[in-house]
């Protein structure tokens, strides 16, 4: 057993704990991320969205969201990924998670937010109760991975890496 907010106690194995122990990975792996060299933007950004991943363990423990918030904070990831999008080139064909440290990095990352949103999608279709601003969460995780996606490709263009 283990605890959540509030000092509820629930088995580890809950499809609660496996959803929120997800996001703690996706953000372990983001802190990965932080370890190859990178700009200070991004590390800031990178930052960031380990703290908004935190927030969201919080959420799925029982915290209350703070929805306006976080839905500006996928806007802000839609318009970077669209920004991003326009300096790289159109993609006509799968590309392998590979290239420089930086990039293979944020891959891990991303296929961990992949990961976490399936985790947070099962628990949220199977919870008793419906938590309020759980589309908001899944829309967030959804644009973070596609945001890392854009980011990874980034960092290979700049290394000159296709």
């Amino acid at each position: 057993m283990t605890s959540i907010f509030g000092g509820k106690r629930v088995p580890k194995s809950a499809i609660q704990i496996e959803a929120i122990g997800a996001v703690d990975e996706a953000s372990s792996f983001l802190g990965f991320a932080l370890g190859a060299e990178v700009d200070k933007t991004t590390r800031k950004r990178l930052s960031d969205i380990q703290h908004d991943l935190y927030q969201l363990m919080g959420y799925l423990a029982g915290v209350k969201l703070q929805d306006k918030e976080l839905m500006a904070r996928v806007s802000f990831l839609e318009k970077e990924i669209d920004c991003m999008e326009k300096a790289l080139p159109k993609l006509t064909r799968f590309i392998l998670p590979q290239g420089s440290e930086a990039s293979v990095r944020l891959h891990l990352a991303r296929v961990a937010v992949r990961r976490a949103e399936r985790q947070v999608v099962h628990f949220l279709k199977n919870s008793q109760e419906k938590l309020a601003g759980s589309a908001t969460i899944l829309q967030y995780l959804n644009r973070l991975s596609d945001y890392l996606f854009v980011l990874a490709r980034t960092f290979n263009r700049g290394e000159k890496i296709t």
